[in-house]
C-alpha cells in the first residue's frame, strides 16, 4: 500500500507550488499563500539591467530575515534556536525560484511580487546561514500558463531563460575573482539552471572549478543508467560523499514508489535514469532528514514559537534514494511516534511531494554546503 504523507509536507512550501516545465499537470497546484514579507518587496536594478531581489553586493531582507527556528523534538515541547546569516561566507548561493507567479500572461514581470518573496524566504533564506544568497528576478513562465496548457511554450521559456542567463553573466562580471558558488533551484528554477550549466559551465573549466554544487531539485536531471556522470552534463558528476565539490545534488521527493504516470522521478530518454543523491549522507546525518517548515504554514499543534520564521522537526523524517520499476526518487518516511501533524497527500500521485523537494531537507543541504565550503578550492 502506498504510504500516506504527512500534512507537514504539504505545509512545507505551499507558496512554491510548481510543475515540470516539460509535462502537463494532472492536478491543479495549490494556490500560493499570502506573503508575510511584504516590507521586503524592494528590488535593486544593476547597470546591466538585472533586477535583484537579493543582490550580490549586500544582504536583503527576503534572504536574511526571520531565520530563527522553533525546534519541535520528540517530546513536542518547542524550543527556540537562533539562526543568523553568516558574517563573511566564503561562497555565494545563486538561487532561481520555482513557478509561483500569479501574473495574467504567459511570463511574469521582473519584480519582487509577494509570492516570489515568499518562495525566496521559504526555500533560499535558510542558506544564508552558510552562504551569501543571490536572487535575480526573472520573467518566469506563470501559473496561468501552467493551468492553460502553455507551460511548454518555446517563446515563454526562452524569455525566462534569457533573464536567468543575463543575471548569471552579470553576477560573474562582478563577483570577486575566484569566488566559489552554489547554484540552487527548484522545478522551473532548476530546469533553467540545468540549461545554464549545460550552456555556460559544463564545458568551461575555469568557471566549473568554482562550482561547489548545483542543487537542482524537482527537475528530472538525468544520467546514464547506473552512472554518476553523463546525460544532461558531460563533466559535472553526481554528489555522493560529504564534502565533494563540483557536483550535482538532485532528487524528486515521494512518499512511496512513483506511479507509472508520475511527472517526476521518471524519464522517457532511453538508457537514462533520473538522478537521486542522498541529502542525509551529504549532510552528515545518514537516514535522517532535517526539514525547515515556514512557521506560518504549520497548522497543527505544537505551534511554532512567536517570532520564529521556521519550525524544524529533528528525528521525525527518514529519507533515502530508492530505485524501482524504472523510477528513481527520494523516499520520505515518517518515524513512528514522531511529532507530526496528520497525514494527507499533497497534489496527487503524479506529483508526489514536488512542493516539498527543497524544504524537506533544508537542514541537510545547508550542512552539505558548509562541508563543501570547507573543502580545498580546485586549481
Amino acid at each position: 500500500m502506498r504510504a500516506r504523507l504527512p500534512l507537514l509536507l504539504l505545509a512545507l512550501v505551499t507558496a512554491c507550488s510548481s510543475s515540470s516545465t516539460g509535462a502537463a499537470p494532472s492536478s491543479r497546484p495549490a494556490s500560493p499563500r499570502a506573503t508575510t514579507h511584504a516590507p521586503s518587496l524592494a528590488t535593486t536594478t544593476s547597470a546591466a539591467g538585472t533586477v535583484w531581489i537579493c543582490p550580490p553586493d549586500r544582504t536583503a531582507a527576503p534572504c536574511t530575515a526571520d531565520l530563527d527556528t522553533t525546534v519541535i523534538g520528540p517530546s513536542g515541547a518547542p524550543t527556540r534556536a537562533a539562526v543568523v546569516p553568516a558574517a563573511d561566507p566564503p561562497a555565494d548561493c545563486f538561487y532561481v525560484y520555482p513557478t509561483v507567479s500569479q501574473a495574467p500572461g504567459d511570463n511574469g514581470p521582473r519584480t519582487s511580487a509577494p509570492e516570489v518573496v515568499d518562495a525566496v524566504h521559504a526555500q533560499a533564506a535558510p542558506f544564508s546561514a552558510a552562504c551569501h544568497v543571490v536572487v535575480p528576478a526573472y520573467r518566469q513562465v506563470t501559473l496561468r500558463a501552467l493551468l492553460s496548457g502553455r507551460y511548454s511554450d518555446a517563446k515563454a521559456q526562452a524569455t525566462a531563460y534569457a533573464d536567468v542567463r543575463a543575471a548569471w553573466h552579470d553576477y560573474l562580471a562582478h563577483a570577486r575573482p575566484g569566488r566559489r558558488f552554489v547554484l540552487l533551484g527548484h522545478s522551473q528554477g532548476a530546469f533553467l539552471l540545468t540549461r545554464l550549466i549545460h550552456d555556460e559551465i559544463d564545458r568551461a573549466p575555469a568557471v566549473r572549478a568554482r562550482l561547489l554544487s548545483a542543487i537542482l531539485l524537482g527537475a528530472n536531471v538525468t544520467v546514464p543508467a547506473g552512472r554518476d556522470v553523463g546525460g544532461d552534463f558531460t563533466q559535472v558528476p553526481a554528489c555522493r560523499r560529504s564534502g565533494q565539490t563540483g557536483c550535482v545534488i538532485a532528487w524528486s521527493t515521494f512518499g512511496g514508489a512513483p506511479s507509472a504516470t508520475a511527472l517526476f522521478g521518471r524519464t522517457g530518454i532511453p538508457g537514462r535514469q533520473v538522478l537521486c543523491t542522498d541529502p542525509t549522507a551529504l549532510g552528515g546525518q545518514p537516514g535522517l532528514l532535517q526539514p525547515w517548515v515556514p512557521a506560518d504554514r504549520v497548522a497543527a499543534a505544537p505551534r511554532p514559537l512567536a517570532g520564529t520564521g521556521f519550525a524544524t522537526y529533528p528525528g521525525a523524517l527518514r529519507g533515502g534514494c530508492r530505485s524501482a520499476g524504472g523510477a528513481s526518487w527520494l523516499q520520505v518516511t515518517p518515524v513512528p511516534g514522531a511529532r507530526l501533524p496528520a497525514f494527507q497527500d499533497a497534489l496527487g500521485p503524479a506529483w508526489g511531494l514536488h512542493i516539498a523537494d527543497v524544504t524537506v531537507a533544508v537542514g541537510n543541504l545547508v550542512e552539505a554546503v558548509r562541508r563543501q565550503e570547507a573543502a580545498p578550492a580546485k586549481g
